[in-house]
């Protein structure tokens, strides 16, 4: 090193603030002992773990001091690392790396103690330097103290506004590990235990791509957007399952080298449930309305034939249970009435209960009529609906003639019975139901499951508790008690005085099969009202097939003969052996003697069997 090379040396050290008190001469005697090092880029310096033997200055170049890939700060002309080494033999606890081609002067330990050994000067130059350095301590720890207790107040209050908010406020940094996380956003997502976990794995596939594109254009453009309202609802998945919506705002703060988040949420699933609630009696409006325009009067359920009083036997049993109900009988027997009955005496009674006749409505059209639609949908779409059995949520859905229901449908009625889910036409968001399913045919499903017009599977979901509604023809005088409440309702309905029935006006009523059952007998007995005269009705020109009838031997007999009840066991016989003989004996099936007869294949096994009915060999 040259004269001018050492005066420049010296000259950089007494400006080093290590040095600053030290006198050049000792300065001087510093340098003689000390070594010029040079590193090249990313050269390693000192190693941690590595025991101490001299401190260094940085002449030129930059060096970085860190644990691994943990970084601690950066160093460069003029200032010193190392320093404990002079000191102390314990390992290095940290790591130095040059950034850059650097030169440093390398101050042996053993050298610097010989100089505070030797130079009183050099001694007193570095005492002054520690003592000063301590001076300065002592003011910094002063306002450390007194600054201390300012973010003490002012983190207090800090964590006071975060933790007492209602909303949920999320702090994560640019790897969404969370930093902070209040007691509104524990809550949603259902763990004490958040920080340093990655916030994505609260969200559903939906929201953490959304969050995930709005950091990335945020880290694209930090300028730009540093608070943001999230452009969509995003889903919260708590770590119990629960599922929460939210709206909410993205800000952004930090510098070039990191950058964090704060997300806020404020839950919408009160606000979202009263929309769907109002949404939801605004549809159901709708449709009680198109039903009190089909329905022409409820009469309840009359009965005192035992095979009907069954029947409301079992509805007594079944009512206080969640059992899907399959409700068998023909048109017009009063299959609705059951289950309007069922529901009435649930638990469910105060919730909904949506009728749908699976056979009134166009195959095209049933699925949209059940499961909802959104729009755009298929033509004709122009806006979202809700299906029935959405509205039936918390309630009863009854499925009338379910006989009719396209095969192609069966699947999709059949998942939700069993799992109680389902998606909307031209929506691929799963929608969860509670709902009650009572169903109802005139046809013999078992039967047409065997033909393979009815799914088994779902024949037999539904055919959990079956009730049979027996034909009014089977139920004795109920048909005169039915007819004299509905005489009276009607009467009263057209501001009409009718007189009750007699007796043998009573006996029209019973002799007649009523194919139509009581829908025929409700129609039939309108029509008598509105035509009758001075509150008369001559019944015999009302009731089909009340004029003479053939009876054994095709003897004519008069409208005014009283048949014994031989005579009607002897007429219903014949009856079923000319519908047997027509049909070459077949019971059930389209071409069936059932279907002549106008019954149940179930109904007809059983009247053959009590009248003794044999096939001939």
């Amino acid at each position: 090193m040259t004269s001018t090379e050492r005066n420049e040396l010296l000259d950089f050290l007494s400006e080093v603030p290590f040095f600053s008190e030290v006198e050049k001469s000792s300065l001087l005697e510093l340098s003689k002992t000390s070594e010029l090092e040079r590193y090249i880029k990313n050269n390693r310096i000192i190693e941690k773990g590595d025991v101490g033997d001299a401190m260094y200055v940085i002449l030129q170049g930059k060096v970085k001091v860190h644990d691994k890939d943990h970084s601690y700060g950066f160093l460069s002309k003029g200032d010193c690392f190392g320093e404990y080494a002079l000191i102390d033999e314990e390992p290095r606890s940290v790591s130095v790396t040059a950034l850059e081609n650097t030169t440093v002067l390398k101050i042996t330990t053993s050298h610097f103690s010989n100089l505070m050994e030797s130079d009183k000067g050099f001694v007193k130059g570095i005492m002054s330097v520690l003592i000063k350095r301590h001076r300065e301590l002592d003011v910094i720890q002063e306002q450390l103290a007194s600054s201390k207790k300012e973010v003490e107040l002012a983190n207090a209050k800090m964590t006071g506004l975060i933790d007492g908010a209602m909303d949920a406020i999320i702090m994560f940094d640019g790897n969404f590990r969370i930093l902070l996380a209040n007691d509104s956003a524990k809550a949603i997502m259902e763990n004490d235990e958040v920080l340093q976990r990655n916030v994505l794995f609260f969200l559903d596939e939906a929201g953490a791509d959304l969050l995930e594109n709005l950091v990335k254009s945020k880290q694209s453009s930090p300028e730009q957007n540093k608070n943001a309202y999230l452009p969509k609802i995003i889903k919260v998945i708590g770590s119990d399952g629960k599922e929460t919506l939210h709206e909410g705002t993205l800000s952004s703060y930090g510098d070039e080298n990191e950058v964090f988040y704060t997300l806020i949420l404020r839950n919408i699933d009160d606000r979202l449930m009263a929309e769907h609630k109002i949404s939801s009696l605004e549809t159901q409006t709708e449709y009680l309305q198109e039903e009190i325009k089909e329905l022409t009067n409820d009469h309840g359920i009359i009965a005192q034939h035992k095979s009907m009083k069954k029947v409301l036997d079992l509805i007594a049993q079944v009512a206080q249970t969640e059992a899907t109900v399959l409700i068998h009988g023909e048109t017009g027997t009063g299959k609705e009435l059951v289950a309007r009955a069922i529901h009435a005496a649930s638990n469910r009674s105060k919730g909904p209960l949506i009728r749908i006749n699976c056979g009134a409505i166009p195959a095209n059209l049933i699925e949209s009529e059940l499961f909802g639609h959104e729009k755009g949908a298929f033509t004709g779409a122009t806006s979202s609906r809700k299906g029935r059995f959405l509205l039936a949520d918390k309630g009863t859905i009854f499925l009338d003639e379910i006989g009719e229901l396209p095969l192609d449908l069966q699947p999709k009625l059949l998942r939700v019975i069993q799992e109680g889910e389902f998606d909307p036409v031209g929506s691929s968001t799963t929608q969860k139901v509670d709902v009650r399913i009572i169903a109802a045919s005139h046809r013999d499903l078992l039967q047409f499951s065997k033909e393979g017009k009815f799914r088994e599977d779902l024949y037999y979901r539904l055919n959990v508790f079956p009730i049979e509604i027996p034909a009014l023809r089977d139920r004795g005088n109920d048909v005169s008690l039915i007819a004299d409440a509905m005489v009276e309702h009607f009467s009263t309905k057209l501001n009409r005085k009718i007189k009750k029935l007699t007796q043998e006006q009573k006996k029209l009523f019973q002799e007649y099969a009523w194919p139509g059952n009581v829908r025929e007998l409700q129609n039939l007995v309108e029509r008598a009202v509105i035509v009758s005269q001075n509150g008369e009705i001559d019944w015999s020109f009302i009731i089909p097939n009340s004029n003479p009838r053939v009876v054994e031997g095709h003897a004519l007999v008069e409208p005014d003969h009283i048949f014994t009840a031989q005579e009607m066991i002897q007429l219903e016989k014949e009856n079923i052996l000319k519908a047997l003989k027509q049909t070459r004996w077949k019971i059930s099936g389209e071409k069936g003697a059932a279907v002549l007869l106008g019954m149940p294949p179930t109904t007809l096994t059983s009247k053959i069997k009590a009248l003794g009915i044999v096939r001939p060999v």
